[in-house]
């Protein structure tokens, strides 16, 4: 077998050490890991904000997207003293400390942080919608989230449709949405709020607008966690905003078989969208940083 690639490299006055840099991770594409770590590099300025004090669990596809991939929460053996980590208490997971039943999580405030999970095939960056405190704690949720995640036959369209309704009913509750696509087959919506709520609370505010737009829409929408239920309806997860479970950040790559990304997009895209099957699509890595240069970062516009 040929000899893997190493190249050194400096990141904000880190050394890191990049390997396989020729790997091809996305067969269809023939996308290498050196063009993720490229993109990860370029679109750094406007996704670091949206990692910034959360927690990040990482999808790692060593092989590439069309072999195995596995979830990672804790930090690795060898992660450098210089990244950013936080203890998160938990129940039931094996990989939690033996002596305090925590995991710890990196977080990444900065580019060699990126760039170092990046580098061990970690395409997926997921986040929670609560942040770390200055004391190394935890805070309350700062953020909603709702999922639009379509059963077959539905798809984009009719999770654009979906958006406007979950957009008015967040409004009648002082809540501004902003649209992200998945990278996958949907739509992501958040909210800030005005005060930070615990996960609970901002769960049972999620669930109350999803079960209202079912009652209302029910042969569009669903609230139903269960399987069964979903085909030719608009899944509205709610559950994310719980405090274990994570969203995939904006701007991080997805490991389908594309490098599609979770894209902030405008609302006249989505209500484009909502008229057009055609209109809305999910968006390459390519595509994404042709749109950060000429619009910047969309989520905060």
């Amino acid at each position: 077998m040929p000899e893997k690639t190493r190249v050194s490299v400096d990141v904000e006055g880190r050394t890191l050490s990049l390997s396989s840099l020729e790997k091809v991770l996305y067969p269809r594409t023939g996308t290498t890991k050196g063009e993720v770590l490229n993109y990860y590099a370029r679109i750094a300025p406007v996704m670091l904000p949206h990692l910034a004090d959360r927690a990040v669990t990482r999808i790692r596809w060593p092989h590439g997207v069309e072999d195995m991939s596995f979830f990672e929460k804790n930090i690795p053996g060898g992660t450098p003293s210089w990244v950013r980590t936080v203890k998160v208490p938990t129940t039931g997971s094996r990989t939690a400390s033996k002596e305090d039943g925590t995991l710890t999580f990196p977080i990444v405030d900065d580019l060699a942080t990126l760039t170092w999970l990046v580098n061990l095939a970690a395409l997926e960056l997921h986040v929670h919608q609560w942040t770390v405190g200055r004391n190394g704690r935890p805070r309350n949720a700062d953020r909603l989230v709702i999922d639009l995640d379509p059963g077959e036959p539905a798809g984009l369209h009719e999770c654009c449709r979906v958006a406007l309704l979950v957009r008015e009913a967040l409004a009648d509750k002082g809540l501004e949405a902003k649209p992200v696509t998945s990278g996958s087959k949907g739509l992501h919506l958040y909210a800030d709020l005005p005060r930070r709520l615990p996960s609970d609370e901002s769960t049972a505010l999620a669930k109350e607008v999803a079960e209202a737009l079912q009652k209302e829409h029910g042969s569009l929408v669903t609230a139903a966690m269960t399987k069964a239920k979903r085909p030719g309806k608009v899944f509205l997860d709610w559950s994310q905003n719980s405090g274990s479970k994570t969203t995939i950040s904006p701007y991080s790559l997805r490991g389908r078989e594309r490098p599609w990304v979770a894209t902030p997009v405008t609302w006249d895209e989505v209500e484009a969208g909502a008229e057009d099957e055609e209109a809305l699509g999910q968006f390459r890595y390519d595509e994404v940083l042709a749109r950060v240069e000429e619009h910047g970062d969309l989520f905060a516009s």
